[in-house]
C-alpha cells in the first residue's frame, strides 16, 4: 500500500477508535484505494462486521483486493478469527494496532497481514467470535471435517434469539435433519439457555473422540459445545447441560444408520 491509503487507514483507525474500524482495498481504474466501511457488529470494541451495503458499493467501483481493520488497544497480530474469516473471504487481510497513550492521544502503532493458506480452527479450544466461531460454527466445522458433510452457512445476527430470530428451528429441517428420540454419535443436542427459544446447540460424542483432533484423550457421553463468550470444550452431557434441552436432530445422511 501507498503512503496515501497507510494515512487513509491510519486516519480512519484512529476516527472510530475505541471500536475496530473496517474497510476495503479496491483497485479503481489504475489506482489501489482504500475505501472506509462501517463496523456494524453488536461488540465493535471487541469484533467486526462489515456493513454488507458498504461491501456492495465498493465491489461496484472495482475489484475487491484485501480487507483491512483496526484493533484497538491489542497487538496488530491477526486472532484466530481473522484467519478463519481471512480463510473465508479469499482475501488478503491488514490489521492496524491502535492505542491511546499516556497523554490522551489516540495513534496507530504495528500492522500485521495474513492471506489464505488453509488454515482451520481446531474443533476444540477455538476462541468465540459471534458469526465466525460460535456454537453453529463448532457444527458446522464438526459435520464437515469428521462426517464429510457440508451443511452451508447462515449469516446470524449477535444476540439473534433476542430480536424474533429462531435460528436452529427455522434451518434444522431445511438443512436435512430430522427430530429423533434417542442420541448417537453426531446427533445435534439442542438447547435453550435463559432465552425465548432455542439458542444453543452442540454434537454428542457417544465415544467422545474427534477423528480429526486425534490429540485429545477421549471423553465418552460428552457434547461439544461453543458457550458465549469461551472456548469451545467437551462436557460430559447430563445435569444441566439435560435440563437446557429441549430435542435432538439427526442428519437425514445417517438417520438410517
Amino acid at each position: 500500500m501507498n503512503k496515501t491509503n497507510l494515512a487513509a487507514i491510519a486516519r480512519h483507525a484512529v476516527a472510530d477508535y475505541p471500536h475496530e474500524c473496517c474497510g476495503l482495498m479496491i483497485r479503481e481504474g489504475r489506482k489501489r484505494v482504500y475505501v472506509p466501511c462501517r463496523n456494524t457488529a453488536s461488540t465493535p470494541s471487541e469484533h467486526f462486521r462489515l456493513a454488507p451495503e458498504d461491501y456492495a458499493a465498493a465491489e461496484e467501483r472495482g475489484e475487491i483486493l484485501a480487507v483491512v481493520h483496526s484493533h484497538p488497544d491489542c497487538p496488530a497480530t491477526p486472532s484466530e478469527a481473522d484467519r478463519v474469516a481471512c480463510e473465508a473471504s479469499g482475501l488478503p487481510w491488514h490489521i492496524v494496532e491502535v492505542r491511546k497513550g499516556d497523554d490522551g492521544q489516540v495513534c496507530t502503532g504495528e500492522w500485521a497481514s495474513c492471506t489464505p493458506n488453509g488454515y482451520q480452527a481446531p474443533l476444540i479450544g477455538r476462541a468465540f467470535a459471534h458469526g465466525v466461531h460460535d456454537c453453529l460454527s463448532i457444527i458446522l466445522d464438526y459435520y464437515r471435517r469428521e462426517l464429510g458433510i457440508e451443511l452451508g452457512d447462515y449469516q446470524r445476527e449477535d444476540g439473534w434469539w433476542d430480536k424474533g430470530g429462531n435460528l436452529y428451528l427455522d434451518n434444522l429441517p431445511a438443512a436435512g435433519f430430522v427430530q429423533v428420540s434417542q442420541l448417537q454419535q453426531g446427533d445435534i443436542v439442542l438447547m435453550q439457555i435463559r432465552a425465548p427459544v432455542p439458542n444453543h446447540a452442540a454434537i454428542y460424542l457417544a465415544d467422545g473422540v474427534l477423528q480429526s483432533e486425534p490429540e485429545h484423550y477421549p471423553a465418552p457421553g460428552s457434547i461439544l459445545h461453543h458457550l458465549y463468550g469461551r472456548d469451545s470444550k467437551r462436557d460430559t452431557y447430563g445435569g444441566y447441560w439435560g435440563e437446557v434441552t429441549v430435542s435432538y436432530w439427526r442428519h437425514g445422511l445417517r438417520a438410517k444408520h
